[in-house]
């Protein structure tokens, strides 16, 4: 994986894309519930908001 670099803006917007190495699986559908709990259990240590 690359290592890019990253500007540290405090209050800044990120976008990023989750996708799996199969574009053709059901997995991110099936187990959304496992994608929730892991974005909820960053967001305790590291708080943040999701605007779309």
């Amino acid at each position: 994986m690359p290592n890019y670099r990253r500007m540290r803006v405090p209050g800044g917007t990120y976008f990023f894309t989750v996708a799996l190495a199969d574009r053709r699986s059901s997995l991110l559908v099936e187990r959304v519930e496992l994608l929730r709990g892991s974005v909820q259990r960053v967001r305790e240590l590291r708080p943040f908001h999701i605007d779309a």
